[in-house]
């Protein structure tokens, strides 16, 4: 049995990019089809998103092509998508190949990683390479006055400069994952 997101869920953590502080607000969405229209308003304004399957469960597999166009549809073209197998921990019962979410991932263009989320493996990793993959896209140039990128410049401590931004990042079990702005001096 496991706890399934109802709607939205919100919080927010620091994580270090380049010895950089960046806050990310994470919104974690509902993938069940009943939440879907509620899902596609937060992609409005992310700077990325983590598309979550389970490993064991073809179905979510098979819907992420679903999930993939909601996600280019709703939101700017800059955000960062990071597919996730989730429950590597349950290699035994897996039902999509580690190749296989690999493929998908390169076909469409996005970051692929396995997770497990009951014993943390490459949770860290998750959030950090879709942020740090936010960051690069800064560095080379993304616009950050563009609010509607996810990105949020501010002066954090020690930052008269304003340099700093926000990325957003979120993981959501079964469905999808949002990214909202990370706010703090010299991002990237």
């Amino acid at each position: 049995m496991h706890d399934l997101t109802i709607g939205v869920e919100f919080g927010s953590r620091m994580v270090s990019i380049e010895e950089k502080q960046i806050k990310l607000q994470i919104w974690d969405t509902a993938g069940q089809e009943s939440f879907r229209s509620i899902t596609r308003s937060y992609y409005r304004g992310a700077a990325g998103a983590l598309l979550v399957y389970d490993i064991t469960r073809r179905d979510t597999f098979e819907h992420l092509a679903s999930w993939l166009e909601d996600a280019k549809q709703h939101a700017n073209p800059n955000m960062t998508i990071m597919l996730i197998g989730n429950k590597s921990d349950m290699n035994h019962r897996r039902q999509v190949s580690k190749e296989e979410g690999a493929q998908f991932a390169e076909t469409h263009g996005l970051i692929f990683l396995e997770t497990s989320a009951k014993t943390s493996e490459n949770v860290e990793e998750a959030f950090i390479g879709t942020a740090s993959k936010i960051c690069e896209k800064i560095a080379g140039g993304l616009d950050v006055s563009n609010e509607s990128y996810g990105i949020k410049v501010g002066y954090g401590a020690g930052g008269r400069d304003g340099g700093g931004a926000a990325a957003t990042v979120g993981l959501g079990l079964g469905g999808t994952a949002q990214t909202r702005g990370a706010e703090r001096p010299g991002c990237c």
